[in-house]
């Protein structure tokens, strides 16, 4: 199963993407995650950006790395703020931190409607190629 955390790309260029993840109440992992009190997990904000960042590539690559295979290798400074609940719309914002590398940092905001925007996770995510399986 493949979880595609981003609906749509609202603007790039080659050292930014934004993209948005409109949250309903109807994915089925907001069940569980908590009942009673539905949010989106922590995972599922760091794993939009990471998809974020391989759109990113996608559109704007770097030699050597094929977005298709990029993974994340590490993610630095993450600290989540607000929560994401359903109804509520998450902007994740990754801007390319050098220019020949797959270093971003990632602001992603969460709106609520009739609400201001508030910061739901920042952080430094770092991708690379996947490894090879050992022989």
């Amino acid at each position: 199963m493949r979880f595609t955390l981003i609906d749509r790309v609202l603007e790039h260029d080659p050292t930014q993407l934004v993209a948005i993840k409109n949250v309903s109440a109807a994915e089925e992992y907001l069940g569980d995650h908590f009942p009673g009190f539905p949010i989106l997990p922590g995972v599922f904000m760091l794993e939009a950006g990471v998809q974020a960042c391989r759109e990113h590539l996608r559109r704007h690559p770097i030699d050597g790395l094929d977005a298709r295979r990029a993974v994340l290798a590490s993610a630095r400074a993450l600290k989540y703020g607000a929560m994401v609940p359903p109804g509520s719309t998450l902007r994740v914002s990754v801007t390319r931190r050098k220019p020949a590398e797959p270093d971003f940092k990632l602001v992603a905001e969460v709106t609520v409607p009739g609400e201001e925007p508030k910061t739901a996770a920042q952080g430094r995510l770092v991708l690379r190629a996947v490894r090879p399986a050992p022989a």
